[in-house]
C-alpha cells in the first residue's frame, strides 16, 4: 500500500516549528542586546534628561498579535505637554483606506533631542523590553495604534495574526513614507512568506537604513 502524505500537516508544522525558533531567537538576542546596550541605553537616558527633562520614557497602547493591546516603551520625544495628546478619531466604515499616510498629528512637537534620536531610531530601543516580554518581535509588522486597528477589515487584520515588530519589511521598503495599503501588502508578504533569511535581509536593511537616516520622521 502507498504511504499517504499529508503536506497541509507538514506545512503546519513546520511553521509551528518556525514560530518556536523565531520566539526563542527574539529572546536570546534581546536579552544579548539589552546587556550589552545597557551602558548606551542609560547614556541616552541621561542626555534625554538633561536636554529635554523628564519623564524619559514615552508609554502608549498598541495592537499586539491576535489583537490583544499592550504597552509600547520609547524613548520620549515629543516635549512633555504634547505626549498623552490623543489621535485622531477615523470614521471609516470599509477598512482603514488604501491611500492613507499616518502623519505624526500637529499638535505633537518633537524636541531637538527627540529628532535625533527618531533620524537614528534610538527611539525604538526601549522596544527590546517589550520583545523580551513577548509582546513584540524583533522583525514583524510595525504595530499600530488601536484607533485604526479596530477599524481593519477583514483581509487588513491579517497582519494581527503575527508579533509586531520593532523593524519590518514594510518598514525597510518605504518606512514612513508608504501608504496604508502598501504597508499591508508588504506585511501580508512577510507574513506568507515568513522565513530565518528574510528576518535576516530586514535587519540587514534596517542597519542600512538607520545608517542614513532613510525615512524617518
Amino acid at each position: 500500500m502507498d504511504k499517504i502524505h499529508y503536506p497541509m500537516k507538514t506545512h503546519k508544522v513546520q511553521f509551528h516549528l518556525a514560530k518556536v525558533v523565531k520566539r526563542t531567537l527574539d529572546i536570546i538576542v534581546s536579552s544579548l542586546l539589552l546587556l550589552c546596550l545597557s551602558p548606551f541605553l542609560l547614556l541616552f537616558s541621561i542626555m534625554l534628561f538633561i536636554f529635554s527633562g523628564g519623564p524619559i520614557f514615552f508609554k502608549q497602547t498598541r495592537t499586539g498579535k491576535d489583537n490583544m493591546p499592550f504597552t509600547i516603551w520609547k524613548f520620549r520625544t515629543m516635549e512633555v505637554n504634547h505626549t498623552q495628546k490623543k489621535f485622531h478619531e477615523y470614521d471609516w466604515r470599509e477598512g482603514v483606506p488604501n491611500d492613507f499616510v499616518f502623519k505624526t498629528p500637529c499638535n505633537q512637537r518633537i524636541t531637538k533631542i527627540g529628532k535625533v534620536y527618531r533620524k537614528l531610531s534610538i527611539d525604538e530601543l526601549p522596544q527590546l523590553i517589550n520583545v523580551l516580554r513577548g509582546e513584540m518581535s524583533l522583525v514583524g509588522p510595525r504595530p499600530e495604534i488601536p484607533e485604526i486597528t479596530s477599524l481593519y477589515s477583514r483581509s487588513q487584520s491579517i497582519r494581527l495574526r503575527m508579533r509586531p515588530g520593532i523593524t519590518g519589511y514594510a518598514q525597510v521598503n518605504g518606512r514612513s513614507g508608504i501608504t496604508h495599503g502598501q504597508k499591508i501588502n508588504y506585511d501580508l508578504f512577510y507574513i506568507n512568506n515568513y522565513s530565518f533569511v528574510l528576518d535576516i535581509k530586514v535587519v540587514l536593511k534596517t542597519i542600512g537604513q538607520v545608517i542614513w537616516g532613510k525615512g524617518a520622521w
